[in-house]
């Protein structure tokens, strides 16, 4: 127990090997009244969820009030410090992070060190993403399954606080409309999907459009027809594969969505100007 604290539990994660994201440990606190931390700096993220009572955060040349539902992120290398009210000190729990990612993820749910405090979350749901996060490292002799099972929760708990913090995402333009969204999402369909036997009168349905309007928007916005721009992808992946890989041309095929080999050849060929063979010698010889 620690002194200052009526209740403390802290877990810490043995291993925190990833450098993209990454839990260092995770715990729950009940401090006395006007408990203070800081002012300090850390080099990590930490991120501090009140589920009852109050108290203050600052950090940035900003002071925060925070009571139940609130949850306040401390950046590495801030000045920060809070403290627990006189009367009715806040219970709260914590989870600290590192990694490249974190400031983008972060970023994406609409917290920075300016606005560095989401309101309205439920503390008890919250709550529930937080023990999660304490359960994982129970040092068994798989640290790494642990880690990973961490960066879930972590990002489960990251996707809850931005479900009520919203106002303070950015959002899209309003000036896009709903067809230049759908197009949007059609492009990616066929940048991801490019190694299926993509059939365009699926995707104009499950986009909500007639096959005829969709094909005339689409090419209104990228100059091609869902085709044209389906067999680009194709190609250019396939350009890349030649360069770079030894696969056969039949492995090349298959890798891009085409199951006879000798029409895709054909394809190629009409495409680039040279059948596939011939380009890959042609790029070695460079």
């Amino acid at each position: 127990m620690q002194p200052d604290h009526t209740y403390f539990d802290i877990s810490i994660n043995p291993l925190h090997s990833n450098p993209d994201l990454s839990v260092l440990f995770s715990g729950e606190g009940k401090p006395n009244p006007q408990h203070k931390m800081g002012p300090a700096v850390h080099d990590y993220y930490l991120m501090h969820t009140v589920l009852s009572g109050k108290g203050t955060f600052e950090m940035g040349q900003r002071t925060y009030a925070c009571s139940t539902g609130d949850t306040f992120i401390i950046y590495p290398g801030e000045l920060f410090s809070y403290t627990a009210d006189s009367t009715t000190p806040w219970h709260y729990v914590w989870v600290a992070s590192t990694g490249r990612s974190v400031d983008s993820l972060l970023s994406q749910i609409g917290v920075s060190p300016q606005q560095a405090v989401v309101s309205g979350n439920n503390p008890r749901t919250i709550r529930h993403f937080y023990r999660h996060l304490r359960a994982c490292f129970s040092q068994t002799s798989f640290p790494q399954l642990e880690e990973l099972e961490a960066e879930g929760w972590l990002r489960l708990l990251l996707r809850e606080l931005g479900r009520v913090n919203t106002r303070h995402i950015s959002a899209k333009p309003a000036i896009e409309t709903d067809i230049q969204r759908q197009i949007g999402q059609a492009i990616r369909y066929l940048e991801l999907q490019y190694t299926q036997s993509v059939s365009i009168e699926h995707l104009a349905r499950s986009l909500g459009y007639h096959r005829t309007y969709l094909c005339k928007m689409f090419k209104q916005s990228t100059g091609l027809s869902p085709m044209q721009y389906l067999f680009n992808i194709r190609m250019e992946r396939a350009k890349q594969l030649l360069m770079t890989t030894a696969m056969t041309i039949d492995q090349v095929a298959s890798s891009v969505g085409f199951n006879d080999a000798l029409y895709f050849s054909k394809q190629f060929h009409k495409w680039s100007g040279s059948a596939p063979s011939v380009y890959r010698k042609e790029l070695r010889s460079v």
